[in-house]
C-alpha cells in the first residue's frame, strides 16, 4: 500500500475509547469498520462513514488491521475464543488494559491461532485521541510494528517499545506509579498547607515547579541505578531521611496524615540499616526491587 489512509482497519469495542480510536480513523481518511455487542454504539460512527460488521468474523475479514480495545483480557477472549472466529492471517493489536503476564500469554494464544499480535497501551484520554498528545505503546514483533505504524499514526504518537509483547504493560502501570505517586505527595503538602490558610490553588504553582525540578534528576539517577555505584553527589540518604522524619512530625504536629512519608522512612531506614546510609537515594531500588526476590 503506497498511501497509509488507503489502509482498511476494525475496531472492536466500541466504549468511549473504542469510538475514539474509530474516529481518529475515520478523520484520517482510513475506510474503517466496528464491531461492538451493543451496535447501536456504532451509530454516530456510521454516520461519519464507518461500516458495522454484523460479526465478529465479518469485521476481522474487513481490516487489514484490527484494533481489539475491550474492557480487559478475560474480554478479549469472550470475543475471539469461539470456534466460529477464525484468527488465522490477521493482525491483531490489543489496547486492552492487564498485566505483562497477560499479554505474553495473549501473544501466544493468538500466534498458536495463525494470528499475528502486537500488544498495546493508550497513555491518553479518549478526547486527545488524534493528536500528538495522545501516546500509544506498543510491544510484539518489530516488522509488524514498522508494517501498521503510518496507519496507527492516525491515533496520536506512536511508539515502540520492544519484542517482548508484555512491555507496553509494564509501561503503563510504570507510569501510573508515577501518575499516582506525583499526586499524592502533591495532596501531602496541599492537605498540610490548608492548616495555615493557603489553598490548592495557591500552592500548586510552587509544586508544579518542584515535580519539573525533580524530573531533571531522573537521568542522572538512572544512570547510577544502571551502573549499580551511587555516589552522594547531592545528598546521603541519612540525610534524607532525617529530613523525612522532619516531614512526618510536621504531618503529625498539624494533624495531617503521615502514613506517607512513614512509609518512605521505614524504606529508607531499611536501606541505611544495610550499609547504604552514605549512598544518594537512588540506592532505594534495591528496596522497591526485593519483593519476591529475598
Amino acid at each position: 500500500m503506497n498511501d497509509s489512509t488507503e489502509t482498511p482497519v476494525t475496531v472492536i469495542g466500541l466504549g468511549l475509547m473504542g469510538q475514539a480510536l474509530a474516529g481518529a480513523f475515520l478523520k484520517a481518511g482510513h475506510p474503517t469498520t466496528v464491531w461492538n455487542r451493543t451496535p447501536s454504539k456504532a451509530d454516530q460512527l456510521v454516520s461519519q462513514g464507518a461500516q458495522l460488521a454484523p460479526t465478529i468474523t465479518d469485521a476481522l475479514k474487513a481490516g487489514s488491521l484490527t484494533i481489539i480495545c475491550v474492557t480487559d483480557y478475560p474480554a478479549f477472549y469472550g470475543l475471539f475464543g469461539g470456534d466460529e472466529v477464525e484468527l488465522g492471517g490477521t493482525m491483531l493489536i490489543n489496547l486492552s488494559s492487564g498485566s505483562s503476564t497477560q499479554a505474553r500469554e495473549a501473544a501466544l494464544w493468538a500466534e498458536q491461532r495463525g494470528a499475528r499480535y502486537l500488544d498495546g497501551a493508550i497513555m491518553a484520554i479518549p478526547s486527545a485521541i488524534g493528536t500528538a498528545d495522545a501516546v500509544l505503546l506498543h510491544s510484539g514483533s518489530r516488522t509488524d510494528f514498522e508494517v501498521h505504524e503510518p496507519a496507527l499514526g492516525a491515533l496520536g504518537t506512536v511508539s515502540y517499545l520492544g519484542a517482548d509483547p508484555g512491555l507496553a504493560s509494564l509501561y503503563d502501570v510504570a507510569g501510573l506509579a508515577m501518575m499516582w505517586s506525583v499526586l499524592n505527595a502533591w495532596l501531602q503538602g496541599t492537605a498540610m498547607l490548608r492548616t495555615a490558610g493557603v489553598d490548592a490553588a495557591t500552592y500548586a504553582p510552587f509544586a508544579r515547579q518542584i515535580a519539573a525540578g525533580v524530573a531533571e534528576w531522573l537521568p542522572g539517577y538512572a544512570e547510577q541505578i544502571d551502573n549499580g555505584s551511587f555516589p552522594a553527589e547531592v545528598s546521603a540518604l541519612e540525610t534524607d531521611a532525617r529530613a523525612m522524619e522532619h516531614l512526618i512530625e510536621e504531618s503529625e504536629a498539624v494533624g495531617v496524615n503521615a502514613e506517607l512519608p512513614k512509609l518512605l522512612k521505614t524504606m529508607a531506614d531499611r536501606a541505611i540499616a544495610a550499609g547504604h546510609g552514605k549512598e544518594q537515594y537512588p540506592v532505594l531500588i534495591e528496596e522497591f526491587g526485593k519483593f519476591g526476590n529475598e
